[in-house]
C-alpha cells in the first residue's frame, strides 16, 4: 500500500512499524505533527504531550531503560531544554531502542534561531541518522532502532523543516512486533555517578569506533556513480537540491548515517572523482571533518551557511548561474504575523502598551506577537520561560542602578507548565519586583492547538482533570492573584493597577480561550463603524486588529474578519463603533 505523506507523518508511521511502544514529546514547529499522528496507532502504543522537552526525553528514555522501544521528538531549540538527560543517556546506553527526533528549522520559519543540531550528535557522542524524503523518514526509523539496540546508544534522528513538511509517496509496511527486553536492576549501568561515568565514557569511545566501522557499510549510505569528474557528498534535503543542480553525470555519496561519519567510505569515494563538493545545509558539519581528514573538498567557501538552501542558491554558488527573473511592476505589501482578530491577548497588550513606565518581558508563543506594531508591548523575547526569569534579572539590575521600574513578566498557559513555574518560584523566593502574568487561552495555540496540563484531555484522548494555574501560584506564595477577562479593557486596567499597588505578592491571570479552539462559541454579533460618528482619529487601529483598516478616510471593519470581541469598540471615544447582529 502506498500513501502520500509528509515527513512527520512518515516518522510516526515508521515508529509504529518499528514496534515503538512509548512516546513522549512537547509540540514545536516543525516537529509537532509527528506526535499528532501517533494516536492513529494508539491500539499498539502509548504517546503523550509532556510539560516540556526535558521531561519528554526523560519519559521516553525511562521507557527504553524498562525494555521497550521508545521515541521523543522536539524542534531544534527544544533539544537545548532536553540536553541534560540526553548527554547522560549516551554514557549509560539503552535497553530497548531509543530515538530522539530533532526537527531543525533553517530559515527560522517559526523559531528564534537556526542552530544546526548535528553538532549535538558529535558533542553528546550519539549515533545520528538523517532522512531526505518521506520514504526514508519511515524506513530509516527501523534502522535507527536496530542501531540503537546493536550499539547500546540513543540515536539522534535529524530532520529539517523541508523534510518534515514536504510530501512524497511512501510505501507502507506492517508493524514489526519486537520482543520486550527484560528489565533487571543494574546500578552500574543506569545510576550515573562520577565513578561509574568514568567507565561509561571509555565504553562510549569504543562504541563510537564500532559505529564508524558500521557506518562504512551501512545501507543508509549509498554511492551513485557518475562520470567521475564531479563528486558530491551530501545528506538530508540537501541531497535533493544537489542532485537537481549537478544532474546525473555527477557522482554522489548520499549519507543517511552521519555520526560518526564513515570516513573510510568518504575517502574511497573522494579518490574516484576529480573535484569534490560537500553540499549541506547550515554549518560545515561534514566538511570540517572531511577536511580535517586531509581530503580536499569545496564547501562553505562557496555555499552559504545561513538560511535554507534551494537549487537556485546552490546553482548560483557553485556555477555562478542565477535564475532568470522577470520584473513585475506590482508592489507587494508586507504582511508580518499579527495577533488574530479577537485574540484574547490583544486587550492585555493594548493595556500595557499605554504604560510607558513599565518593562514587559515576553516569551515564546502567540503572545510574542505583542511585540509587533502597533502594540509594541514586549521588551524582550528570549526563550520559553524567560518571560519570568529574564524579568527577574532586569528587576534586580534596576534595583542596583537605583531605578524604580515595574516589570511585567509574561507567558502563556502551556509555557507556564513548560518552564514558567520555576521562574515564578524564582520571583517569589528572591523577592523580585516582578508581576508574573499568565495569559491563559486554554490551549497550546501557536503550534496548532495541542493539549497541555491545563486542558481537560491528553494526547491519547483521555479526559483528565486540568491543573489550576492559580493554585500553583498560590502555593508558591503569591497572595493576590487577579483573574481577568482581557477583552474587558476596564477590568484589565483595574487588574494592572491592583497588581502594581498590592502590598503582598501579586500575579495576573488573563483567562479567555483562543477563538480557534474547536467548539468555542464566538461572540454574538459583529462590530461596525458608523462613519457619521467616526472622526478619523485612528485610535481603533492602535489595537492592531487585522479586521480594522482605513477606507475613504474613515475606519472600516472587515465583516469577514471581525469576530465581535468589542476591544475596538471600547477604545473608540466617540461611540463610532457599534455592535450589530446580536
Amino acid at each position: 500500500m502506498k500513501q502520500l505523506m509528509t515527513g512527520n507523518e512518515a516518522v510516526a508511521r515508521g515508529a509504529y512499524e518499528a514496534g515503538v511502544k512509548v512516546g513522549s514529546a512537547y509540540p514545536g514547529t516543525p516537529s509537532t505533527e509527528i506526535f499528532e499522528n501517533l494516536p492513529n496507532y494508539k491500539d499498539s502504543l502509548y504517546c503523550e504531550w509532556a510539560p516540556n522537552e526535558k521531561v519528554a526525553l526523560e519519559v521516553a528514555y525511562g521507557a527504553a531503560i524498562a525494555g521497550v522501544r521508545s521515541i521523543t521528538a522536539m524542534k531544534h531549540v527544544g533539544l537545548n531544554v532536553a540536553a541534560d538527560p540526553m548527554f547522560t543517556s549516551a554514557y549509560l546506553g539503552v535497553n530497548g531502542g531509543f530515538v530522539i527526533v530533532t526537527a531543525d528549522d533553517p530559515d527560522l520559519h517559526s523559531s528564534q534561531n537556526e542552530q544546526d543540531n548535528r553538532y549535538y550528535a558529535k558533542f553528546a557522542k550519539l549515533a545520528m541518522i538523517e532522512p531526505s524524503d518521506s520514504q526514508e523518514c519511515k524506513d530509516f526509523m527501523a534502522e535507527a532502532y536496530e542501531v540503537s539496540e546493536k550499539f547500546d546508544i540513543p540515536v539522534l534522528f535529524r530532520m529539517t523543516t523541508r523534510v518534515c513538511h514536504s510530501k512524497s509517496i511512501v510505501e507502507l509496511g506492517e508493524r514489526h512486533e519486537v520482543a520486550d527486553k527484560p528489565y533487571a536492576r543494574d546500578l552500574q549501568k543506569y545510576a550515573a555517578t562520577p565513578a561509574r561515568a568514568k567507565v561509561h565514557h571509555m565504553r562510549l569511545e569504543e562504541r563510537l569506533k564500532e559505529m564508524e566501522a558500521y557506518a562504512n557499510t551501512s545501507k543508509l549510505n549509498r554511492i551513485e556513480k557518475g562520470n567521475g569528474k564531479i563528486g558530491v557528498i551530501t545528506a538530508g534535503v540537501a541531497y535533493q537540491y544537489a542532485h537537481e543542480v549537478f544532474g546525473d553525470d555527477a557522482s554522489y555519496l548520499k549519507l543517511g548515517f552521519t555520526n560518526p561519519l564513515p570516513m573510510d567510505l568518504i575517502s574511497k569515494f573522494a579518490a574516484t572523482v576529480e573535484t569534490l563538493y560537500v553540499v549541506e545545509e547550515l554549518e560545515p558539519f561534514m566538511e570540517e571533518q572531511i577536511k580535517a581528514a586531509g581530503i580536499p573538498c569545496i564547501g562553505k567557501e562557496k555555499i552559504p551557511n545561513t538560511y535554507e538552501l534551494n537549487p537556485e542558491i546552490v546553482r548560483a554558488a557553485i556555477f555562478g548561474q542565477k535564475p532568470e527573473t522577470k520584473k513585475v511592476d506590482c508592489p507587494v505589501v508586507g504582511r508580518p504575523p499579527v495577533l488574530c482578530p479577537g485574540c484574547p491577548h490583544r486587550g492585555f497588550f493594548y493595556t500595557l502598551s499605554k504604560r510607558k513606565d513599565a518593562v514587559i518581558t515576553g516569551d515564546i508563543g502567540c503572545y510574542t506577537l505583542g511585540s509587533a506594531k502597533p502594540l509594541e508591548a514586549v521588551d524582550t523575547c528570549i526563550c520559553m520561560g524567560a518571560g519570568f526569569s529574564a524579568g527577574m534579572g532586569m528587576s534586580k539590575a534596576f534595583m542596583m542602578k537605583g531605578e524604580k521600574k515595574k516589570i511585567f513578566g509574561v507567558l502563556g498557559d502551556s509555557t507556564f507548565f513548560h518552564s514558567g513555574m520555576t521562574g515564578a518560584l524564582e520571583i517569589m523566593y528572591n523577592q523580585g519586583n516582578v508581576i508574573p502574568c499568565v495569559l491563559d487561552n486554554s490551549i497550546t495555540a501557536m503550534t496548532g492547538h495541542q493539549q497541555n496540563p491545563g486542558t481537560d484531555h491528553n494526547l491519547m484522548g483521555d479526559q483528565v482533570k486540568p491543573v489550576d494555574i492559580e493554585n500553583i501560584l498560590r502555593a508558591f506564595g503569591f497572595e493576590h492573584i487577579i483573574i481577568v477577562d482581557p477583552n474587558d479593557l476596564t477590568a484589565m486596567e483595574k487588574a494592572v493597577r491592583e497588581a502594581e499597588q498590592s502590598e503582598v505578592p501579586a500575579a495576573i491571570i488573563t483567562r479567555r480561550p483562543c477563538l480557534l479552539i474547536k467548539g468555542i462559541k464566538h461572540e454574538k454579533g459583529l462590530c461596525r463603524v458608523n462613519t457619521d460618528k467616526c472622526v478619523s482619529c485612528k485610535m481603533c487601529t492602535k489595537v492592531g486588529c487585522p479586521a480594522i483598516m482605513m477606507k475613504n478616510g474613515k475606519s472600516f471593519i472587515d465583516p469577514t474578519l471581525c469576530v465581535g470581541c468589542t476591544v475596538c469598540q471600547q477604545v473608540c471615544k466617540f461611540g463610532a463603533i457599534e455592535k450589530v447582529g446580536e
